[in-house]
């Protein structure tokens, strides 16, 4: 055990051109982070304004390189997520990790509900059947292989579609391209004239990762391996022996922070380079958007966007690009609603277990505890593992609340806006917060330097302007 724990926590960054085996997965990751968000809000936004918020586009996605590198290097540097680096902060107890928790239940239900009206209204349009009727299909589904965790397979598939899809865009983008002094009019900084932020924020908030999306950067990475892997973090069916543990851990972390250096660049290039395949994606939405919808004077309602996007480009490839683009939006966005659902439910198990962990390892646990192992004893089960949390969340959090959500609310837009609001409005104070524990937390050769900590600062200021900016309007 001990052995095992010292090989998994002590690593060198990969050299020279097995580097290259680094950074592939971390294009995979970002491909499949650009989801609903440039699907449903880039093209809307393009078609109202055409190319005149490219320059908010770009500045974003340079800003979400800055927040997911900043967000992982806690994890390279430690073992440790993100979230138990702000377990760790002074003041009440648990506080940040309230911060965090608190808004993103809501966040969670109603991004996954709005993915799953996406779909199913996409297989409504086309199929026969009502479009609540296919909503509901997606996300009990989803909801089942999730929870089981028999997805596997299927999240091999959506991927691929995925990146048919992503593939499809760019192509069609290219061939409708309007030119380079057209689209490059969109550096200059300017604002519409007439500008409708529940179109705008969203899409803002939305943009590749969203707010939890760059927490889960930290977590992919360091569970791949970046920095000797994830080692603070409980497995899935068992409760951790916190005593030999942190003896284990304490004989490797010195090793563990002299290596680190060497892989923050490796993680620095990662996000870079999928960050820069994000924005090829974006910006051929945005291509599509200005070029195919506006001129018609088109603002796609509900998930129009998907379909009339997929018409408009039988045009360019006939009935088969129109079919072919129908089915792969339905299934790599159900692969999205697979994806966010296991995202969800980890974070959440592995919050509920960090804001537990007083009580379950007290000599006089709390009476929530109580009652759970009073539980256990009966069902002759354990019930305080991340698996059994992370299966609850999934099933409560992201199945049941969503179908409510679903079945009170018709319109997929307005779902996934107030999704995107959320994201805007929350990535502020994750984005502060992070950038507080890589400051006070992290050895002082490892802490951000000064550029990273005011593109942080600059990070989290525009996020939260935003915010402010659609409360007053």
């Amino acid at each position: 055990m001990q052995k095992i724990l010292l090989r998994n926590w002590v690593s060198t960054a990969p050299e020279g051109k097995e580097k290259f085996s680094w950074y592939g997965p971390g294009l995979m990751w970002m491909l499949s982070a650009v989801g609903t968000g440039s699907l449903l809000f880039t093209p809307r936004v393009a078609s109202l304004y055409q190319y005149q918020l490219l320059w908010l586009m770009l500045l974003v996605v340079f800003l979400m390189w800055v927040m997911i590198r900043e967000m992982a290097r806690f994890s390279v540097v430690t073992g440790y997520t993100m979230l138990e680096g702000m377990h760790t902060l002074k003041g009440p107890r648990d506080w940040a990790i309230w911060v965090i928790y608190l808004p993103q239940l809501i966040a969670a239900a109603v991004g996954v509900a709005g993915l799953c009206a996406v779909v199913g209204s996409t297989m409504g349009d086309f199929l026969p059947g009502g479009n609540q009727t296919y909503e509901l299909l997606v996300l009990v589904v989803c909801t089942g292989l999730t929870a089981t965790g028999r997805y596997a397979f299927l999240e091999g598939i959506s991927r691929n579609m995925a990146i048919l899809l992503l593939l499809l865009v760019v192509v069609s983008a290219a061939v409708v391209f309007p030119g380079i002094s057209r689209v490059t009019s969109g550096f200059q900084i300017q604002w519409p004239a007439d500008p409708d932020l529940y179109v705008i924020l969203p899409w803002v908030g939305t943009i590749m990762a969203g707010s939890m999306g760059i927490v889960w950067f930290g977590y992919w990475t360091a569970t791949r391996g970046y920095g000797g892997g994830l080692a603070g973090r409980e497995g899935d069916e068992e409760v951790v022996d916190r005593q030999n543990k942190s003896k284990y851990e304490s004989q490797a972390r010195q090793t563990r922070i002299r290596r680190a250096g060497d892989w923050l660049p490796v993680t620095s290039g990662t996000a870079a380079l999928g960050t820069i395949a994000g924005l090829i994606v974006l910006v051929s939405f945005m291509v599509l958007g200005a070029e195919l919808l506006a001129p018609k004077n088109l603002l796609p309602q509900g998930t129009d966007v998907a379909v009339d996007l997929a018409v408009m480009l039988s045009d360019i490839w006939g009935p088969t690009g129109k079919w072919l683009m129908i089915a792969i939006v339905v299934i790599a966005l159900a692969g999205s609603v697979l994806a966010n659902q296991d995202g969800w439910g980890r974070s959440f198990a592995d919050m509920t277990l960090i804001l537990l962990r007083s009580q379950r390892y007290a000599k006089s646990p709390g009476p929530i505890v109580r009652i759970v192992r009073n539980l256990e004893c009966r069902m002759d089960c354990r019930l305080l593992t991340r698996l059994a949390f992370k299966r609850f969340y999934i099933a409560a959090v992201t199945g049941i609340i969503p179908a409510i959500i679903l079945i009170i609310f018709k319109d997929p837009v307005k779902v996934m806006s107030a999704s995107g609001i959320i994201a805007a409005a929350h990535t502020p104070f994750i984005v502060f917060l992070a950038l507080y524990v890589n400051v006070t937390r992290l050895p002082k050769t490892l802490r951000p330097s000064g550029f990273y900590v005011a593109s942080m600062m600059f990070a989290g200021l525009f996020y939260l302007g935003f915010a402010v900016l659609y409360i007053l309007a």
